[in-house]
């Protein structure tokens, strides 16, 4: 999901931050061009983790500005379909739950949660299963499948999650599952 890249950029200094040391001056710059945003069949910019600029550098025409060549190391969110992960819920609505999934939220709709007609108890913010008495609130880990992604840029981006799958869910009913396997291995002899 996370990954570092290297991005080649030539960027601007102002006069006014001809004062600083040329390293900061170009992190500042890159971190206002990048951070926060998507890049296109890269992903999301978490943050610059460090720059090599150029010392010398070339000035335009009727621009105050020095420009330089820099390399940064960028720290970027890319999620992938059909990939694991855990979070945590950080909100549950009517119709699902959203999930802390790096610096995103990822949506894990109703439909996709359990083999169980679910209710939704707004006054405790909680999805309780019909049948199994499960439950899923704010604060529960997860586990997860990425199903769909949609990260363009100028947008914040979508991800859909499954946990209808076995060995995802909530972390502790996936303990629970483990232990009645372990439990009826050991009746069975094995």
């Amino acid at each position: 999901m996370f990954t570092l890249i290297e991005l080649d950029e030539v960027i601007g200094i102002p006069p006014r931050d001809f004062s600083k040391p040329l390293r900061e001056a170009a992190i500042e710059r890159l971190r206002n061009l990048y951070e926060g945003t998507v890049i296109e069949d890269v992903g999301y910019v978490v943050m610059i983790v460090d720059v090599d600029v150029e010392p010398v550098g070339f000035l335009i025409p009727r621009d105050g500005s020095i420009y330089h060549k820099a390399r940064a190391k960028l720290l970027v969110f890319s999620p992938r379909i059909q990939e694991v992960g855990e979070g945590e819920i950080v909100e549950i609505t009517e119709f699902g739950a959203f999930i802390r999934v790096g610096p995103m939220d990822a949506l894990l709709h109703i439909s996709q949660i359990m083999d169980d007609y679910l209710s939704y108890d707004e006054r405790h913010s909680i999805l309780l299963g019909k049948k199994t008495g499960k439950k899923l609130e704010v604060g529960d880990d997860v586990r997860f499948r990425i199903v769909a992604v949609s990260i363009i840029p100028g947008t914040t981006g979508k991800i859909s999650v499954t946990t209808r799958q076995p060995y995802l869910g909530k972390i502790e009913w996936i303990k629970e599952t483990l232990e009645q396997m372990k439990a009826k291995t050991v009746a069975e002899g094995r």
